[in-house]
């Protein structure tokens, strides 16, 4: 005997509906993203934040934003996983906020960002770490950080297809470019505005410059702050002249690399003149030999030549 299939009420059957249409929509707004209250949204997925004086990210940002203008707030810090929600970031503004500082992993899921702004804070710092994970950065400004006094040899050592860089107008005294230069994308530097020290430590900025000076867009505007004789001098053309002052002594490097090329030379120098030596001897033994075979040939033509004549001559009878 069958049981009779129970048919839900029309209550029930609402309810579910409900429920329904309410993951949906949830499902919806997470990829679509319900504009912040304090923001505007377009279909292009572009989210404008920018002079609503707001003192931290709004937290609901749609998931698929590609573009995001945080610019003139109060902004203090970069919620990390908030931000990182945001997998297909292109675009980053964050100038003219109040940003003191940026961990390790701020920036460690946005894998697509190539443009980012960061101007106008309160930095003091960049880290080794800070923009590792950003494969894609194009154009980095980082322009207008007071405070900003210190900058890691290694901070753009992956950001292999950067090729705008902006640090005008900080802190900066030195600036070691041992990774700057090996960027292969690299065609565009700001370094003006900041009180560099034109001494031995920024010799190979000054130099690269004076050898590059077309990837520097502001040369002109490039000054030495110290020491004192040099002070108001363009670094461009002070290169050469750093290069020179900076080597006139030697230290126990140079010496023993004068030693290990001297060294060099004369074992080079032996070994030359005793394979020459080798190869003439052998040479000269050689020519010796194809004389001698020469002079056996001669001899052996001679003797044959006699004994023909001899047989030549008639046969005189008794």
């Amino acid at each position: 005997m069958l049981l009779p299939i129970p048919v839900p009420g029309a209550h029930t059957l609402l309810r579910n509906c409900l429920v329904i249409f309410t993951m949906l929509v949830a499902l919806a707004a997470a990829m679509t993203g319900w504009c912040p209250v304090s923001c505007i949204c377009n279909d292009q997925l572009v989210v404008h934040c920018s002079g609503q004086g707001l003192a931290e990210v709004p937290l609901d940002l749609p998931l698929a934003t590609r573009q995001l203008l945080l610019s003139d707030n109060k902004i203090t810090e970069l919620p990390t996983v908030q931000l990182n929600y945001l997998s297909d970031l292109v675009y980053l503004d964050c100038s003219n906020n109040s940003l003191y500082h940026l961990s390790k992993t701020t920036f460690i899921n946005l894998k697509k960002l190539a443009y980012l702004d960061l101007s106008f804070n309160k930095l003091v710092q960049v880290d080794d770490r800070m923009f590792v994970a950003l494969a894609s950065l194009v154009v980095l400004r980082l322009t207008d950080n007071p405070g900003l006094d210190q900058m890691h040899v290694d901070a753009f050592a992956e950001n292999s297809a950067l090729q705008v860089l902006d640090i005008s107008r900080n802190n900066l005294t030195l600036l070691n470019i041992s990774t700057l230069i090996t960027l292969p994308a690299l065609r565009s530097i700001g370094v003006s505005g900041n009180p560099w020290e034109c001494g031995c430590s920024n010799e190979d900025l000054c130099l690269w410059m004076q050898v590059e000076d077309y990837k520097f867009q502001d040369d002109e505007s490039t000054l030495c702050r110290g020491p004192a004789p040099l002070s108001g001098m363009r670094l461009s053309e002070l290169g050469l002249k750093l290069r020179v002052d900076c080597h006139q002594g030697l230290d126990s490097w140079d010496y023993l690399f004068l030693l290990t090329v001297g060294f060099l030379i004369f074992s080079g120098g032996t070994v030359s003149a005793w394979v020459m030596g080798v190869v003439m001897l052998l040479y000269e033994r050689w020519e010796n030999k194809q004389e001698n075979e020469e002079g056996d040939e001669e001899e052996g033509s001679s003797g044959e030549e006699q004994g023909n004549g001899d047989l030549n001559k008639p046969i005189q009878q008794v």
